[in-house]
């Protein structure tokens, strides 16, 4: 069974084009499935393989998953992750029949994207400047980076310095399945990463051949764990760390973005998602934006 999960998971990563931590989650998914088959068979006396999960085994999973209250968003993501897994194995002809076939998955409602006002961001873009620390430079072109090019934050960590291209105020990332898009970005953020190669990064390098753009203080590539802890003591200082969470300047370069009147095939392009679907959950947010305007400044209606 284990070897049928890794067959599938270098499938997704070779084939598909899959990231590393995608593939992580779909393998933590999975092993957990896996787990709950072998109790199943244990108890009814059967080996433990795929083929004895059936539709009845699924339904039971399921159920498992609710009784440990698992939230909504959780159990249709470990759905995906099974019927993405049982689909290769039909088509691998490991299997014949999917055990997860015409069962639906739970609706789940997209909750709004968790940008904040552009006081906010300029609140803390700021804290970097106030700590004094000795990475304060680093940290502040790379705050400035995500909310200029609205990237991931894996994305980000993944940069390399040839990514970054000054001059011409532009940088390059690869995001979902390796795409390559290029990103502009304004001039205050061009300068904060300038600084950062000029008086930073040259003290935390520590080999000749190091590409990534970001270093901790051993001189490796920032993780994006790292990026989330330097993260979440800015937010804190700055009074906002019950609102901000990794993708806060992400969802927030996309709202104002919008507000201020770019079209909405020009956002998703920047934000590289595949379906213009997926940007549109930002037009409510400048919807109700709209609204409080006109609600402001209409004289009827006060």
């Amino acid at each position: 069974m284990r070897d049928d999960i890794q067959s599938f998971l270098n499938y997704l990563m070779v084939e598909k084009g899959f990231s590393e931590n995608t593939t992580e989650a779909y393998e933590n998914d999975l092993r957990q499935m896996m787990t709950f088959a072998d109790k199943e068979a244990a108890k009814s006396g059967k080996i433990p393989g795929w083929e004895n999960f059936t539709r009845q085994t699924m339904l039971a999973y399921m159920l498992d998953l609710k009784e440990r209250n698992y939230a909504i968003t959780t159990v249709v993501r470990k759905m995906a992750a099974a019927k993405s897994f049982f689909n290769f194995m039909v088509a691998e002809g490991k299997l014949k029949e999917n055990p997860t076939e015409n069962i639906s998955t739970p609706k789940v409602g997209k909750p709004l994207p968790d940008a904040i006002s552009i006081s906010q961001v300029r609140a803390l873009l700021n804290q970097p400047v106030k700590s004094g620390s000795s990475e304060a430079k680093r940290d502040k072109a790379m705050l400035e980076l995500l909310y200029a090019s609205g990237m991931r934050v894996t994305e980000l960590v993944n940069l390399n310095v040839l990514d970054v291209d000054l001059k011409e105020g532009f940088v390059r990332c690869f995001g979902k399945g390796r795409k390559e898009r290029m990103i502009p970005i304004y001039p205050q953020a061009a300068q904060s990463i300038q600084e950062y190669l000029t008086e930073i990064r040259p003290n935390l390098v520590r080999a000749e051949t190091e590409k990534a753009l970001f270093l901790n203080r051993r001189g490796d590539r920032l993780t994006r764990q790292g990026l989330w802890q330097i993260l979440k003591g800015y937010a804190r200082e700055a009074g906002l760390d019950d609102v901000v969470t990794p993708h806060t300047l992400r969802h927030s370069f996309a709202t104002h973005m919008l507000s201020g009147g770019a079209d909405l095939r020009s956002v998703q392009e920047l934000l590289g998602h595949a379906n213009i679907s997926t940007t549109q959950i930002y037009t409510h947010l400048t919807s109700e934006h709209i609204k409080r305007s006109y609600e402001k400044a209409h004289p009827r209606a006060k």
